[in-house]
């Protein structure tokens, strides 16, 4: 979501879209993720008791660095869940670079998710006021040879760094199809994830303030790495991969120092990767420069009544989690910081200098990405998109002469409804095409196989109100097609089942080797040097012209 496009009417531009702020807090609660050494890995006397468990259908126990874990069984998986990966970042520990989990004596049961990180209730998600949430989930095969390490791949959840949780997606038909480890996690949001204020940087920070959330996500990798084998799992062979602000967290790991050598191929799912692309009302879940995210912070310090730079850090703790949590998706809202500390370039710059942690890769989007987003907020406005409301909203995000073009070569009249052009004209810009130069730019550097979600009659939030436009592949719709989604029904058809069974071979493929294509799956071409992608459709799966599709020759003469 968004550039600066021009200087043109700037102030006229934020007049227009400041009303519409706390529309992007409920529209972003959408956006829609060493091997244990011999000392510290299974017991004798543990391992005998989880196979046993396993032949007789009781609960398997793993041995972690911490403790033992009592997971439970499901019809052909071992499910882990609320493991404590760092310590409770509480109290002193609030904007701390996250500690290690304590250890525990006897059997841990680990088969209840931990509590969701901080985060006030959205749209589809609920409430949490808990900061003692650093947990983590583990499903495996219910049965994997010992004599066969198994891929791990690392789930990031989305939804804006504002909402969300790990245990929001069941990896069961992944691991099991799959024969893959599934790892995924809380990690701090919003405000307690994000907060840049000079005041957090250094001390209990190990780096600079504003990147908290990814730091535990680090944290994450790192626990993988220790911890992998006791679960079956290959800590050499792990594949992150997140969609939405979790496919933006790949990015970022792809060019943070500190994630090096903690993953070994990446998959981006509708990750916004280059900071300001568009914006159609302040900028939230991208990459900014520190200096804004600074000062973002500073201001929130001082409306709250921490502005005192020498007692900030401590009157800022000192504040309850329902008075922070105002501040999560205020202005300028959450995400990385570029600049210094854990992210020393954005993914952008790291990706054309080619200073950045080279792995495969697979990258893409959904076919009709925007449309989520206007429905969200025409459900959240209860006011529908009109052809006046549509050419103000253009007008907004373009130049005058920009704008005219975009409308002629957009006219309303030539959609369903002018909901639909607006999510069309964002879509192909902010979407296909960006993403379109990103594939460029890293198959010059990486192995890179791209796609683009389309089944046009993904199945649809049972719990948020259809627009009036059609509204097909949208932003997030690919993710119940690789997990029992909570938030949406998942496949319905025989055909779509089928494309489900196809995406978890390819993504499970590419973990094994770095290379989606395997047995039992259609040929998916290395991007190359072109601009076809692999669509991804039910009953078929076949390259397609992105270029072609989203007119992307016409929006690279669009504020040039």
């Amino acid at each position: 979501m968004d550039p600066t496009r021009a200087d043109h009417s700037r102030g006229h531009r934020w007049s227009q879209v400041a009303r519409r702020t706390r529309l992007r807090a409920l529209l972003t609660a959408l956006l829609c993720g060493a091997m244990l050494s011999g000392a510290a890995g299974y017991s004798q006397a543990a391992q005998q008791k989880g196979q046993e468990a396993d032949g007789g259908r009781g609960a398997p126990v793993v041995r972690t660095d911490t403790g033992l874990v009592e997971g439970r069984l499901g019809t052909d998986t071992r499910l882990f869940q609320g493991i404590p990966y760092a310590a409770p970042p509480k109290g002193p520990l609030r904007w701390a670079s996250p500690q290690p989990a304590a250890s525990w004596s006897g059997v841990r049961k680990a088969t209840a998710p931990g509590d969701r990180c901080a985060q006030a209730e959205g749209l589809i998600d609920k409430e949490s006021i808990s900061e003692d949430c650093l947990y983590l989930n583990v499903t495996t095969p219910q049965r994997t040879s010992s004599a066969r390490k198994l891929p791990v791949m690392v789930w990031i959840h989305g939804n804006g760094y504002i909402n969300g949780a790990g245990s929001l997606y069941d990896a069961q038909r992944l691991a099991a199809t799959g024969q893959v480890i599934v790892v995924s996690f809380n990690y701090r949001l919003g405000i307690f994830g994000f907060l840049d204020h000079p005041a957090l940087d250094h001390g209990r920070a190990e780096h600079l303030s504003g990147n908290f959330g990814l730091e535990d996500q680090q944290a994450a990798l790192r626990w993988v790495h220790r911890n992998a084998a006791a679960f079956g799992g290959d800590a050499a062979n792990v594949t992150l991969f997140g969609e939405s602000a979790g496919g933006t967290s790949v990015c970022s790991h792809l060019v943070a120092p500190g994630s090096a050598g903690l993953f070994q191929k990446a998959i981006l799912q509708s990750a916004e990767c280059t900071g300001r692309n568009w914006s159609p009302g302040p900028p939230t879940w991208f990459p900014l420069p520190r200096a804004e995210r600074e000062q973002h912070g500073l201001d929130v310090a001082a409306q709250v009544g921490c502005s005192d730079p020498r007692t900030a850090a401590a009157c800022l703790r000192e504040l309850s989690v329902p008075e922070l949590l105002k501040w999560s998706d205020d202005g300028l809202g959450s995400g990385p910081s570029v600049g210094g500390g854990v992210l020393p370039v954005s993914p952008q710059q790291g990706f054309a200098s080619g200073h950045f942690n080279r792995v495969p890769i697979i990258q893409g989007t959904t076919r009709d990405e925007h449309r989520l987003f206007t429905a969200a907020i025409e459900a959240a406005t209860g006011q529908t998109t009109t052809d006046a409301s549509y050419q103000e909203q253009i007008r907004t995000l373009f130049s005058p002469a920009d704008a005219a073009r975009v409308l002629a070569r957009y006219p309303a009249d030539g959609f369903t409804s002018p909901g639909e052009a607006l999510s069309t004209v964002v879509t192909d810009w902010a979407w296909g095409c960006t993403t379109l130069g990103r594939d460029q730019a890293l198959n010059r550097q990486v192995p890179t196989y791209a796609y683009e979600f389309d089944d046009q009659d993904a199945p649809w939030f049972s719990t948020l109100k259809k627009p009036n436009f059609p509204t097909g592949a949208f932003h997030g719709s690919e993710l119940e097609y690789l997990f029992d989604d909570e938030q949406l029904p998942g496949p319905a058809t025989p055909a779509q089942h089928q494309l489900a069974d196809t995406m978890v071979r390819y993504w499970a493929h590419f973990a094994y080797t770095g290379d989606p294509n395997g047995p039992g799956t259609a040929p998916w071409p290395r991007f190359g040097t072109g601009q076809h992608v692999q669509s991804l459709q039910p009953g078929k799966t076949e390259p397609v012209d992105l270029a072609q599709e989203h007119q992307c020759g016409f929006w690279k003469t669009i504020g040039s």
